[in-house]
């Protein structure tokens, strides 16, 4: 049997250290942005998701390695070019008419180091292969962080739909309230649904979690639309929850449950009943896919 060439077995292999070392490298030109970057993940709740972006992705390139590494080849130009775009947005992120207002240069720094690395994965691995990785690579999208305004938004959408859903929860069980903006008012304590209240941390870990899942177990396009639709709705339904259950339990058994260790930290409780909430649609999603794939084989 003839060897194979010492050159083929070694290529991926230098794919990989040369991938590896682009990304190190854009670590030091950009370790301004990287501090500034987790600095900000570890100080906002609406994006301490944001350091575990990368380890996500790269477990995931691990994990499909056989299908996304099985056909590389070098693409100079798409590869070239991003990485080009990345640096002259960078560029343009630090002019000094960039507009200053809310997170807007860091959004665009962190972009522009997203394009070098989707640049440097051309660069090192060929349009097939990013084909093949289309899911990890774009997820890095979720490293960046959102402008204030489009956040502001999405926060406030979130303590709108948590106050309606704790309002409801406060009439269907028969307890005397009153609503006014963001204020509920029941016998005994007044309570504000804050931005602090707004459960964007648990909302975006469960969005990441259906995301996660839909990828890796479901195929049909509908049913994964479906999942993370299901996903968000449910994400402002138990925040809505998790303030009426203590407003109730400190009417009804100790006030200090607003105030108290339930409220400061247990929305992690909340999260994993959303969890269990949404377990049985995905497992009915994910059996019937797995259906429509084995009878697809048959045939």
């Amino acid at each position: 049997m003839a060897e194979a060439p010492v050159d083929a077995i070694l290529a991926p292999a230098k794919r990989h250290i040369w991938f590896g070392t682009l990304v190190v490298m854009s670590a030091i030109v950009f370790h301004g942005t990287a501090r500034a970057l987790i600095q900000y993940s570890l100080q906002d709740a609406s994006s301490s998701h944001i350091i575990l972006i990368p380890l996500i992705s790269v477990f995931l390139l691990y994990v499909e390695r056989k299908q996304i590494f099985g056909n590389t080849r070098t693409n100079l130009f798409c590869g070239i070019g991003l990485i080009l775009g990345g640096m002259i947005l960078f560029r343009i992120a630090n002019w000094s008419y960039f507009p200053q207002s809310g997170n807007l240069p860091l959004t665009f720094e962190t972009l522009s180091i997203v394009l070098v690395w989707l640049g440097g994965f051309f660069l090192c691995y060929g349009a097939e292969a990013v084909r093949a990785a289309a899911f990890p690579l774009l997820f890095l999208l979720l490293m960046i962080p959102l402008p204030a305004s489009i956040l502001d938004r999405l926060i406030y959408a979130l303590q709108e739909g948590s106050t309606q859903i704790a309002y409801r929860i406060f009439q269907a069980v028969g307890t005397p309230v009153l609503r006014h903006g963001f204020m509920l008012s029941v016998p005994g304590v007044t309570i504000e649904v804050a931005r602090e209240c707004s459960s964007i941390r648990s909302s975006m870990a469960l969005f990441i979690t259906c995301l996660l899942a839909a990828h890796l177990y479901l195929r049909t396009w509908w049913k994964i639309i479906l999942l993370l639709v299901l996903g968000l709705l449910l994400s402002v339904v138990k925040n809505g929850i998790r303030i009426a259950t203590l407003t109730l339990l400190s009417i009804y058994v100790d006030p200090s449950f607003l105030s108290g260790s339930l409220h400061r930290d247990g929305g992690f409780a909340f999260f994993l009943l959303a969890l269990l909430i949404l377990w049985p649609v995905f497992a009915v999603l994910e059996k019937s896919d797995n259906a429509r794939r084995l009878m697809g084989a048959t045939n």
